[in-house]
């Protein structure tokens, strides 16, 4: 339940705080729920007043659900943020599968978008070509190879390739193969064998760790479904040198061109998508309209036998339970929260915890706590039971709702997502990433209308029409959902408009640097 004020909003009946549309004035006179409340401070807009007064230790609650406690006492009318707000341990009923109830299924065959068929029954989005480097001492020849192909001419002749793009990294050696290595393999095969993905090369130095003869038989990439564009496998060191090697994937690629062009679209279920939710630069308006709309739009797609992925295993801390009490089974439970678990024990090594978040961003948006931005980012998972749970860069092959392991570093968490085989993304934001992921396009949503207003080149959809009272949480969902169709079906994000998504290929690098 969300009540609303012209100044105010209320997302549940239990909470004692509301958070401001915009800034209001010290003095200020604010009525909601039937009550006057008079504003004791300035309450910039995005953040919390207090409803009643609180005593030190007293639980705050923001969506029904506890955001933290009171570190001194707060009168009604208050501010509430970091400087009144603090976290305390707190028990979690998880009452694995006490939720669950599957969404009704949508049989609608006709609702179809137009993508690539590929081997294995798959989609994509897309129809690129990557240049995949093995190491980083290859970085530099795999880009000088896709900016060959950075012309008119030929996008004119090969019209049905949506680019050539080198997919470089920071790692590939100098570290212990025990850490992080089968973790960068998994998602360097994921992406060679992306939907999106037409044909692919991959280029090493030779001498790394990270070899690719190891490479190519641990993912089996050299057995090729029938259809399948044959990759090429080339190494700096065994060709002669960078010259060398950057002529011949020249060569490669050109050979890949004719039958990688020869791909057209056609229509496809939608069930053959497979969404990747993310959320970054976020605010107090998250929660509230971009998040909970994503949700509705996951829904639909989830009802029409499609995969929605979400990740930030550290963005979810504090709302872990509400997940667990839908999930399909107890197993699929438990593993959410040994992968929590694995968290705690990961950041205590460095010294930190998993609950060192807000970033100063979001803090300036108005989120106060790490509870407080979970539970925003969980409403993106709308309201479909959770399916399935997975690591890193795993491959995807459950239909539903399903959650991955990943950090909340916005490029490594999509990282992992789309080489999993996500084939799309949508990308809430309050503060204004202008974030874009190659090889699947991505859709970004402003919570916000000023922040729509303001970076309209960047912003693909503008949710803050619900918190300017212009439409529904329900009318923005189908506005997501209708755009995440189209976009499957070719048409340009604003960040592909831009040309971004080259840089932001980030793997999770675990593991000491030797």
């Amino acid at each position: 339940m969300t009540e609303s004020s012209s100044d105010f909003i209320l997302l549940n009946p239990r909470d004692n705080v509301a958070t401001a549309r915009r800034t209001l004035k010290n003095g200020s006179n604010m009525t909601l729920s039937g009550e006057s409340i008079k504003l004791l401070r300035t309450i910039p807009g995005g953040h919390k007043v207090a409803l009643s007064s609180l005593s030190v230790g007293q639980e705050l609650i923001k969506y029904g659900q506890n955001i933290g406690f009171a570190k001194a006492d707060i009168e009604a009318g208050e501010w509430v943020h970091t400087h009144n707000v603090e976290l305390k341990e707190v028990g979690r009923d998880y009452g694995f599968c006490e939720d669950f109830k599957q969404l009704e299924p949508i049989e609608d065959k006709g609702d179809a978008f137009s993508g690539f068929a590929r081997a294995k029954g798959r989609a994509g989005t897309r129809n690129y070509i990557a240049v995949i480097s093995s190491v980083n001492c290859s970085a530099t020849v795999s880009r000088y190879v896709a900016d060959h192909f950075r012309t008119n001419d030929f996008t004119r002749e090969f019209s049905n390739v949506d680019g050539v793009v080198a997919f470089t990294h920071k790692g590939g050696c100098s570290y212990d193969p025990n850490h992080g290595h089968e973790l960068l393999q998994r998602v360097i095969a994921g992406m060679a064998r992306h939907p999106n993905i037409g044909g692919y090369l991959l280029v090493g130095l030779g001498c790394e760790v990270n070899q690719i003869p190891a490479l190519v038989d641990a993912h089996q990439l050299d057995q090729l479904e029938e259809g399948e564009q044959a990759p090429s496998f080339l190494t700096i060191q065994q060709t002669g040198g960078v010259r060398k090697t950057v002529e011949s994937a020249i060569k490669a690629v050109k050979e890949m061109l004719p039958n990688v062009n020869a791909q057209k679209r056609t229509p496809q279920p939608v069930s053959k998508l497979t969404l990747a939710m993310n959320c970054g630069g976020s605010d107090s308006n998250s929660g509230v309209s971009a998040n909970p709309a994503l949700g509705l739009a996951s829904d639909e797609l989830v009802r029409r036998g499609a995969a929605s992925v979400f990740g930030e295993t550290t963005e979810i801390y504090g709302a872990e339970h509400l997940l667990t009490r839908r999930a399909a089974s107890r197993e699929v439970g438990e593993k959410l929260i040994s992968q929590i678990r694995w968290w705690e024990e990961h950041t205590k090594m460095f010294g930190s915890t998993i609950d060192n978040n807000p970033s100063p961003g979001n803090k300036d948006g108005g989120l106060t706590t790490i509870f407080e931005k979970s539970l925003g980012a969980v409403a993106k998972a709308g309201q479909a039971p959770l399916a399935a749970v997975y690591d890193y860069a795993e491959q995807i092959t459950t239909k539903g709702l399903c959650f991955m392991d990943t950090p909340g570093n916005d490029p490594v968490s999509m990282t992992g997502l789309v080489s999993g085989g996500c084939n799309v993304g949508v990308f809430t934001t309050g503060r204004g990433s202008v974030y874009g992921c190659k090889p699947s396009p991505c859709i970004k949503v402003a919570t916000n209308s000023p922040l729509y207003n303001w970076m309209e080149e960047d912003m693909d959809i503008n949710a803050g029409t619900i918190l300017d009272g212009n439409e529904t949480v329900e009318q923005v969902g189908a506005r997501i959902y209708e755009k995440i169709i189209s976009v499957a079906s070719g048409e340009k994000t604003k960040s592909e408009l831009a040309g971004m998504g080259d840089e932001e290929f980030a793997p999770w690098m675990l593991g000491p640097t030797l």
